[in-house]
């Protein structure tokens, strides 16, 4: 069965940094595109941000340029980078297994979900 703890949310002015990070168990780590999600109150859980096996990534047009994935295959640990945050970056935050189509990410969860971090960006 996967697992999947996310940490390093917290509250963080507007135009501040947060390095969010992922440990997953139970599962071939290496091979799956991983990605990380977000979900602001009333509204549906987006994907943000995808990264490859081979260390390919995507991004969501609202993050491209501030935030940045990466992960370590030999750790289980996927991060985010997410650097000029906005008040509209303000979610819980969440990694999952992604899907690699065509050269981009999209959607292809686990059934399970982990915790989640909350972040939240004051103005």
């Amino acid at each position: 069965q996967v697992q999947l703890v996310e940490s390093g949310g917290g509250l963080v002015q507007a135009g501040g940094s947060l390095r969010l990070s992922c440990a997953a168990s139970g599962t071939i780590f290496r091979i799956n595109t991983m990605g990380w999600y977000r979900q602001a109150p009333g509204k549906q859980r987006e994907l943000v941000a995808g990264i490859t096996g081979g260390g390919s990534t995507d991004y969501t047009d609202s993050v491209k340029g501030r935030f940045t994935i990466s992960r370590d295959n030999a750790k289980k640990l996927v991060y985010l980078q997410m650097n000029s945050l906005k008040p509209e970056d303000t979610a819980v935050y969440y990694c999952n297994r992604a899907a690699w189509i065509g050269g981009t990410m999209s959607r292809m969860p686990f059934d399970s979900w982990g915790p989640g971090t909350q972040v939240t960006v004051s103005s």
